[in-house]
């Protein structure tokens, strides 16, 4: 099942990265941030990638172009000036990058890619967001309401301390809050073919209208992850996900299955 990764937008919040490259190329524990969302999809074995590129979509282009260079060891004759790669692990991974436009919306960067999705279900994420997020039990639960779209929705991270009151008075003092019920867009989504007709043209967030009406047509049902989900939408963002790689298998590829990372051979840290 093809994977479309939406990547074209200008990531203003990340200013100070995103003037030189496009925010999917920001590192996460020295690997741009898109190799890191495309792990959590190969771990399941899904590894047909279309990558809708926008703003500064050439860097894009020569990264993936670069990808086997990139990932594995090589050998240079410097007398005859002859190379030879040395692979560090096999990658059997297919990505396709399009340039949609610099301006173009979320939606339409998925319309302007209909011609390569209309053979059946696709799967949809953000560039910019990762999650241990269980695809198979996404895709079982996709097919098994029969409706247009699944969005996987997440609760969002705990960014301030928690007060309980007790009147005036501060009964319990937490660092973080621990109680949430509200949930929000966590990207993952699964889209039937249909859910493109729904998109009217290069101006339209797919967040707005076109998933505002598949909703009221009753057909937009939500998968609802209890793991680890988090964005990198700010610097302080960069910064915790980039910590969270010292660890040996990062949060966001702990699956119920104990396995770790079998995707990228981009894992140098």
């Amino acid at each position: 099942m093809k994977v479309l990764l939406l990547a074209g937008g200008l990531g203003s919040r990340l200013a100070e990265e995103t003037v030189r490259i496009p925010k999917p190329m920001v590192e996460v524990g020295g690997r741009p941030i898109i190799v890191r969302v495309m792990d959590i999809y190969s771990h399941f074995g899904h590894k047909d990638f279309l990558v809708a590129a926008g703003y500064k979509s050439l860097l894009l282009k020569q990264f993936f172009m670069n990808f086997h260079l990139a990932s594995n060891d090589v050998s240079v004759d410097l007398e005859t000036g002859t190379t030879e790669l040395l692979p560090v692990r096999p990658n059997d991974w297919k990505v396709s990058i399009v340039d949609t436009g610099s301006h173009t919306m979320t939606g339409g960067r998925v319309l302007r890619l209909r011609d390569q999705l209309q053979d059946g279900p696709f799967m949809v994420t953000y560039s910019d967001g990762v999650g241990n997020i269980d695809i198979d039990a996404l895709l079982k639960f996709h097919k098994s309401h029969g409706k247009l779209a699944t969005v996987t929705a997440v609760q969002p991270p705990a960014r301030f301390g928690n007060l309980e009151l007790d009147g005036d008075q501060v009964s319990e003092f937490t660092e973080k809050v621990r109680k949430h019920e509200t949930w929000i867009n966590g990207g993952f989504f699964v889209f039937e073919p249909g859910v493109i007709d729904y998109i009217d043209g290069d101006s339209q967030p797919l967040e707005l209208e076109p998933l505002t009406r598949i909703a009221r047509d009753g057909q937009l049902m939500a998968y609802k992850h209890h793991g680890f989900w988090h964005p990198m939408d700010t610097v302080r963002d960069r910064d915790y996900l980039d910590t969270l790689c010292g660890d040996a298998t990062p949060p966001w590829l702990k699956f119920d299955d104990g396995a770790n990372d079998s995707g990228s051979p981009l894992t140098r840290r």
